[in-house]
């Protein structure tokens, strides 16, 4: 049985971060609340000191246990699989979503050990194409329900537990406010010119009227060099953009920054399935009156509600892949959601697993999220791979947990910064249809990361 201790609420969840940082490979899983109202952020999910880290990059699939590495021929979601269902599932406060599990992220590029995909791009970031702990306890904090638990598998002692909720519990309730130093040594530098873009929006142009696609996701990146604690980095692009499927990630290879405001798949605990998709995007405005209109602008863009259509067919026929028949529906379409400096055009798919489906069989079928590559999605991604100057890395991929009881939530990596070894980057795309304007396009991806740029700077 999966034990719950409970704790004192609110908790301080950067002083709770401090104090596990210490133990190696700390993740956060970040809501986002209680000082937003976002309608999904809800819990908070902290741990650290993975029993098991697993990785898979061109070399194949590496395990660390007890600090040692070593490689292993398999399948890397079959032994995910393996680890998950080694766990105990039962738990005495069935409500929370985490018991114990995997946390980490997926990387666009894992898509190359799923698909065969030419190799134009650069290579200049070495982040594993998927890394994720096998954490068997965690710090997890429920906003609505207003509680906080440290949630621990049975092979984890009592004595363990009790000096870890004692920590805790001795944060105190004032949250600390302390910002940890960064600092940009630069100006941001983008990977292509502007003419170069628009060259590649042509390009675009030309494969989507030549019938080879309907819709490209192209995207740039950003980079500088930094100094400092990538914390603080997180600290200052959360209090401009806070998200509900945020994320701070620490590994040998780098910190992650994750302000998605995009879920990518959920799984409860008796197999309901959804999923997402964000197409469309205008910025706030900046008067009541020009928001309003910002929004209904967006509502009734044809292009933007064509692109979100495209998606949710694409998304449809992955998920139709896991679940059951007939199980897959849209009971939204074309919904506004609303963040600090945009608006967004969402819509959701939801359906059943089928049997002998898991979590993770689903996230194999439908990776990457088909709204950050275009229909269809292997053309798609071939283009991409042709156009764009750098692999994604973490960009476009996926971060989340997959929980012993068989729930999994996950975001897709956009609005998601890397710092590793003194340099950040961040990267910015839109969806490339075929009445695409070129000039707004490329605005749109300023729009999406101006506030996190300029937060930084």
């Amino acid at each position: 049985m999966v034990k719950a201790i409970p704790l004192n609420y609110p908790m301080d969840t950067q002083a709770l971060l401090e104090v596990l940082r210490p133990l190696g490979d700390a993740v956060m899983l970040d809501s986002s609340q209680p000082k937003t109202e976002m309608r999904f952020g809800r819990f908070d999910i902290l741990s650290a000191a993975p029993e098991i880290l697993v990785r898979t990059d061109i070399q194949g699939v590496s395990i660390r246990r007890d600090g040692l590495w070593s490689s292993v021929a398999t399948d890397p979601f079959d032994y995910l699989e393996s680890l998950i269902n080694q766990l105990d599932a039962q738990c005495e406060q069935t409500e929370l979503p985490f018991k114990g599990g995997l946390i980490g992220f997926w990387s666009y590029d894992l898509g190359r050990s799923l698909e065969t995909l030419p190799e134009h791009a650069s290579t200049d970031i070495d982040l594993p194409w998927m890394q994720l702990g096998l954490y068997l306890w965690a710090f997890v904090i429920d906003h609505q329900n207003r509680s906080a638990w440290l949630v621990h598998q049975p092979k984890v002692s009592n004595r363990v537990m009790q000096r870890l909720a004692k920590i805790a519990n001795n944060l105190g309730h004032e949250a600390n406010t302390e910002l940890f130093d960064f600092t940009l040594e630069h100006q941001w530098q983008a990977n292509q010119s502007k003419q170069a873009y628009r060259q590649a929006l042509e390009k675009i142009d030309h494969y989507i009227r030549a019938g080879d696609c309907y819709q490209i996701n192209y995207a740039q990146r950003f980079k500088s060099q930094y100094t400092g604690d990538p914390y603080g980095a997180y600290q200052r692009l959360k209090s401009v953009a806070p998200t509900p499927f945020a994320a701070f990630i620490e590994t040998d290879h780098g910190t992650l920054l994750s302000l998605s405001p995009e879920r990518f798949l959920q799984v409860s605990a008796t197999g309901a399935v959804e999923t997402r998709p964000i197409k469309g995007t205008r910025p706030r405005g900046s008067t009541l009156e020009d928001d309003q209109q910002q929004i209904e602008e967006l509502r009734e863009a044809s292009k933007d509600r064509a692109e979100n259509l495209m998606i949710v067919d694409l998304l449809r026929n992955d998920l139709s892949r896991a679940c059951k028949p007939g199980s897959v529906k849209v009971p939204e379409l074309f919904a506004i959601e609303t963040y600090p400096n945009v608006h967004h055009l969402v819509s959701a798919v939801t359906g059943q697993l089928a049997q002998g489906q898991s979590a993770l069989s689903l996230l194999k079928q439908c990776f990457p999220g088909g709204s950050i590559t275009g229909a269809p999605k292997i053309r798609a991604m071939e283009i991409i791979d042709e156009l764009e100057p750098d692999r994604r890395s973490i960009y476009c991929g996926a971060i989340g947990y997959i929980s012993a009881d068989g729930r999994m939530d996950t975001n897709i990596s956009i609005r998601t910064l890397l710092c590793q070894k003194g340099t950040i980057y961040c990267w910015a795309g839109g969806g490339i249809v075929a009445d695409s304007d070129i000039d707004d396009e490329y605005q749109e991806t300023l729009n999406k990361v101006n506030n996190l740029l300029s937060a930084l700077s």
